[in-house]
């Protein structure tokens, strides 16, 4: 198909906007922090009151809410553009008439209000388990109530002067891997030091100073296990923003796509018999064997209204990306213009 096909740059310019969004968010929650207050909590073994001070909000994702809303309309006008082009109408005097996305659709409102709500909803919630989790960890293992605090939040970067290197952020399980990412590199046992150097996250700089300490037989020096956990929480973090930004920017670039297809049948710009689909995945070794066999199987196209042909086990499929976890699949849509156009 030669068609002229917006979804990559759309994909790569938003992306980066939202995975901007999120780590703002996370920023602004670490920078306003107070450790004295927090370490004061954890001290008396308040873990309720200690999450209460962190203080998560929903009002704290607020621009990723702003975000998914000028992503929605951004690729609606690109999507227009390309309805128009596929499908370009005259009026009886000979001007073009223009087709237009709109956001304000009931529809369009509805899909964007209720996904952004769920995603930051989300977020809130697992950042709440993760805290306390974080906290109850270290009251269990007798640290220090001041480098739990500490660790929760990031220590201020004297040339920045900004929060770095805290949990705040990360998911329950990133969390969780981040503590026995710590408790690899203070063991003494090879075998547990092997385990550090086989975690994808990890800053392979200090690689040699895990190599040392396997040989040695010493222990790595605390500071410089210290730095190790920071710049894993770091990585991890952004690994977080990197799946979080492509992820959602996909999702909602394929519904605004289905949306402005779907206003273009109302408009009666085109039918939904002049319609075929067809999907697409990322085509790298990270997709899933069933959204590669989804692509085979209907790589001949499919009338708009007609769902996927799926692999057994699958659950049916009307779009791309298809609703499950990570998903980076797309569709084409092709208007055959020989179908009686407007």
């Amino acid at each position: 198909m030669s068609n002229k096909d917006p979804f990559d740059d759309l994909t790569a310019h938003w992306s980066n906007e939202l995975r901007k969004a999120f780590l703002t968010a996370v920023q602004e929650v670490r920078d306003r922090q107070k450790v004295s207050v927090i370490t004061g909590l954890i001290e008396r073994g308040d873990i309720d009151a200690a999450l209460r001070a962190v203080g998560m909000d929903p009002q704290d994702y607020r621009l990723m809410d702003r975000v998914l809303a000028q992503l929605m309309n951004a690729g609606g006008d690109s999507f227009a553009l390309e309805i128009e082009r596929q499908a370009p109408v005259r009026s009886p005097e000979g001007a073009i008439v223009r087709f237009f996305f709109d956001g304000r659709n009931p529809n369009a409102e509805l899909w964007l209000r209720t996904r952004s709500s769920d995603l930051i909803r989300q977020i809130v919630d697992d950042q709440q388990v993760m805290i306390r989790e974080h906290l109850r960890s270290g009251l269990e293992a007798g640290q220090n109530p001041r480098t739990t605090a500490l660790s929760l939040v990031g220590k201020i970067n004297p040339a920045t002067r900004r929060r770095e290197g805290g949990v705040i952020g990360l998911t329950s399980g990133q969390e969780a891997w981040q503590r026995r990412y710590a408790a690899e590199l203070a063991s003494d046992d090879p075998a547990e030091l092997q385990k550090a150097l086989k975690r994808g996250l990890r800053d392979k700089r200090f690689d040699a100073s895990v190599k040392k300490a396997i040989k040695s037989g010493e222990p790595i020096p605390a500071a410089t296990r210290s730095k190790m956990v920071t710049a894993y929480r770091n990585r991890s973090l952004k690994y977080r923003a990197d799946v979080i930004a492509r992820t959602e920017t996909i999702r909602a670039l394929g519904q605004t796509q289905t949306l402005a297809y779907e206003q273009a049948i109302l408009d009666g710009r085109v039918t939904a018999d002049q319609l075929t689909k067809y999907p697409m995945s990322a085509r790298d070794e990270r997709v899933r064997h069933r959204h590669r066999a989804v692509e085979k199987l209907n790589e001949g196209g499919v009338p708009w209204n007609q769902a996927y042909q799926v692999p057994p086990g699958m659950a049916p499929q009307m779009h791309a990306p298809y609703d499950e976890p990570m998903c980076r699949c797309r569709e084409k849509v092709r208007i055959n213009r020989f179908l009686g156009l407007t």
